[in-house]
């Protein structure tokens, strides 16, 4: 057997892994949602260090200066992931959190609205920063998180998430940016 086929058994397996990881919650946090619940992952350290390296892996060869975490599951994976690619962690947090002055931004949710912001201070100009969650659905947090970012000059690089939910179109609303995640799921039928 190929190195490349052994590969690819173990990125079909490990999916398999990260897959049966994630609970599927109906009609969380409202009727008619399927929540993709990722603390699965959380309480099972070769689920986590695999999603870990995984993300590691993808951007090993790419330009990132820093890594920005969406609250509060995004902290979860941006801080390692942090650590391991030796570069800073800035975090966007959700509005009335951060004591010094900020970039804010609003937005729409799959089942709301909320808003989140970014310390000034944090926000480089000219730095290259690959935004990071838990889940992409809409794109809206994400989209949101990047305006301030570039508000303050930084460079999005990209969007990295563990679950994918690209049936919500986030295609649409975060543009030509690489969308990349560990793993995605096609409706939301459990």
């Amino acid at each position: 057997m190929t190195i490349a086929k052994i590969r690819c058994r173990l990125f079909i397996m490990k999916d398999k892994i990260i897959d049966a990881a994630i609970r599927r919650v109906p009609d969380f946090p409202k009727k008619g949602i399927l929540f993709y619940d990722i603390t699965g992952i959380l309480v099972n350290p070769e689920v986590f260090s695999y999603c870990l390296d995984k993300m590691t892996e993808m951007y090993k060869d790419k330009k990132v200066d820093a890594v920005a975490a969406i609250e509060a599951r995004g902290f979860i994976f941006a801080a390692p992931f942090a650590y391991k690619m030796g570069i800073p962690l800035i975090l966007i947090r959700k509005k009335g959190k951060l004591p010094g002055e900020t970039y804010s931004a609003s937005y729409d949710l799959e089942y709301g609205q909320a808003s989140v912001e970014v310390h000034k201070t944090d926000v480089v100009k000219g730095q290259k920063v690959l935004l990071l969650d838990d889940l992409i659905a809409t794109g809206g947090t994400l989209n949101a998180a990047r305006s301030i970012l570039e508000e303050g000059g930084a460079k999005v690089v990209g969007f990295c998430g563990v679950v994918g939910l690209p049936f919500l179109n986030y295609s649409k609303v975060l543009g030509d940016l690489p969308v990349k995640t560990l793993i995605e799921y096609d409706s939301e039928k459990i």
